[in-house]
């Protein structure tokens, strides 16, 4: 058995939580203490992700998108692959570490997407762009944690009560696409989404490509 081996870790900002980059043998892996965030291995429900939501402004021109955590690149991969060329995406990620990982020794997992010249990159709390952007965005992605509740900042917890929902909604154009990722369900959270204004699609989608493992949740709430 190949040994997990230490790359890099990075204090998450305003907080004393540290993220630690992985790797073993090909595999990556990003961790938060004991609990993994995301690995290399297991990319399917993050791409489900961006087919769900894009699926949803699929007609639209000149979508606009943003999506919260870069983490390993599959959302943002996912994403670009099923836009078009007149699409816009900012990727808002709190970490300034992760986005060094991503243009280094993950760089062949991020394959490119942050040279892609739709995408640009604010290292920034998903949230500030959220409330500073009133009708602004076509589809809003949120994996940030490990599902609606702040795992790698207490502060995320705004992302996900019922005012950082409505400042969701507010920050999307009519029509307009909240995607939420999670790890399991959350009753609680379908009911928020709801109370906020949103008609909600609960999906299960496996974790990885293959189509078999765990299954994963993803909220599409639409305005």
């Amino acid at each position: 058995m190949i040994p997990w081996e230490k790359l890099d870790n990075a204090t998450i900002p305003g907080t004393t939580a540290e993220l630690r980059l992985m790797r073993r043998g090909t595999e990556f892996s990003i961790m938060l203490g004991d609990n993994e965030l995301m690995n290399s291995r297991l990319s399917g429900s993050e791409e489900a992700l961006a087919r769900l939501s894009c699926e949803r402004i699929a007609d639209r021109a000149k979508p606009h998108v943003l999506v919260g955590g870069l983490g390993m690149g599959f959302t943002l991969r996912a994403v670009l692959s099923r836009l078009g060329g007149d699409a816009s995406v900012i990727v808002a990620e709190l970490v300034p570490a992760v986005v060094a990982w991503a243009k280094g020794p993950m760089a062949h997992l991020v394959d490119g997407s942050l040279d892609d010249p739709r995408v640009s990159i604010a290292v920034t709390d998903v949230a500030e762009l959220i409330r500073g952007a009133p009708a602004a965005y076509d589809a809003i992605l949120l994996d940030v944690d490990n599902g609606p509740e702040g795992l790698t900042s207490r502060a995320n917890d705004g992302l996900y009560d019922l005012g950082g929902l409505e400042a969701a909604r507010h920050a999307l154009r009519p029509g307009g696409v909240l995607a939420v990722w999670s790890q399991g369900p959350d009753s609680g959270f379908t009911g928020r989404l709801r109370k906020a204004g949103f008609r909600v699609d609960e999906q299960r989608v496996r974790a990885s490509r293959t189509g078999r493992g765990a299954r994963h949740v993803i909220w599409i709430a639409a305005t």
